[in-house]
């Protein structure tokens, strides 16, 4: 009984921060499977099913995270000032905004998609503050901790401005000038920032060693600010009565779009070569796979939507495939060692 108990205790000790990237890739794909469902309509079942566990995993996760909190906050500390890991702490927030949409999208409730909206949005005003002033003032950063995990602050930022955006229309008065707020500085703040964060990432890439093994699926994080950005432009000004001319924000977003899909290739390629050439052993950072693929696949979804161009429709298509097989495989991989117990040793 004492070992059981221990056990129990090592969860909560050992619940690193990057558990919610599994809601973010979750949430995602069910947004993805319902708008490629006008090609498969079985989609939309999958869609309504993922959106119900993803509801499920968010909150079994929320419980012993919060708990580490409570009963091991060394350790919660110690993770926030990681040059590595505290680049994950937002991953908690950007699930709440991810499930906002998704609340939005499939379950059809703006109600319930607004209040994971706004605790999304109050978790990444704390957790994007935090981990990049501590990375301001730290002392011990090298570039060996430089990665692509460095993109998620941006990303959460980014996300506020999907859900947010779609929220607009159903607000007036003050609500609304504060939901506008909030969009834009996410839009902007996020833009920026993953732009910094670019040159510094392909630095390290050219110029120094290769990533670890364990974190080579954080190559595909790169998807995520592109996709998500992509998204957030096109809902916001499509939303947004103060953008008269929309024209040229279209246009960028088709650019930007481009940007990603030399990213992809970049990025199989690399993974490709990881796996032949190196290790690509099974961990949390496998779901960087999934958040960011998910969000390019819908940004191209959005793409066609504006261009009709079927030739994008079906790119997004084809890597709408490879995101369910990339998504079933590190499921069933962190199921199994969650069953084993090694995703919780120390």
């Amino acid at each position: 009984m004492f070992e059981a108990c221990e056990s129990k205790l090592d969860i909560i000790k050992n619940f690193i921060p990057s558990w919610f990237a599994a809601v973010m890739g979750t949430g995602i794909l069910a947004i993805d499977s319902l708008l490629y469902s006008t090609y498969f309509p079985i989609l939309k079942s999958l869609a309504y099913l993922l959106f119900y566990f993803n509801i499920g995993m968010f909150f079994i996760f929320i419980i012993p995270w919060t708990l580490r909190w409570i009963m091991f906050p060394k350790n919660a500390f110690a993770d926030l000032k990681h040059p590595i890991l505290s680049s994950f702490y937002p991953t908690v927030a950007v699930a709440c905004l991810v499930l906002a949409s998704d609340f939005i999208m499939i379950g059809n409730n703006m109600f319930i998609g607004e209040i994971f909206w706004w605790l999304g949005v109050v978790g990444m005003l704390i957790f994007s503050t935090i981990v990049t002033f501590y990375m301001f003032k730290s002392e011990h950063i090298k570039l060996d901790h430089v990665n692509p995990g460095w993109y998620i602050p941006p990303v959460g930022l980014l996300v506020m401005a999907i859900a947010g955006s779609l929220l607009m229309p159903h607000s007036s008065g003050l609500l609304y000038e504060l939901i506008t707020l909030v969009n834009y500085y996410g839009l902007g703040s996020g833009l920026f920032a993953y732009l910094a964060l670019l040159a510094i990432v392909m630095y390290r890439f050219i110029l120094h060693n290769p990533l670890p093994s364990a974190l080579a699926p954080t190559i595909w994080i790169n998807l995520g600010p592109i996709g998500a950005g992509i998204i957030a432009i096109i809902n916001l000004v499509n939303n947004s009565p103060l953008v008269s001319v929309k024209n040229p924000f279209y246009i960028f977003s088709f650019l930007f779009w481009g940007f990603g899909l030399w990213w992809t290739i970049m990025a199989i390629i690399m993974t490709i070569y990881y796996i032949k050439n190196l290790k690509l052993p099974y961990g949390m950072p496998w779901w960087a796979f999934i958040f960011p693929l998910g969000a390019y696949v819908a940004s191209s979804h959005l793409i066609f939507n504006l261009f009709k161009l079927n030739i994008v429709d079906y790119i997004g298509f084809a890597l709408y495939w490879l995101l369910l097989f990339l998504w079933t495989i590190t499921l069933i991989k962190t199921i199994n060692k969650v069953y084993t117990g090694e995703l919780f040793k120390g």
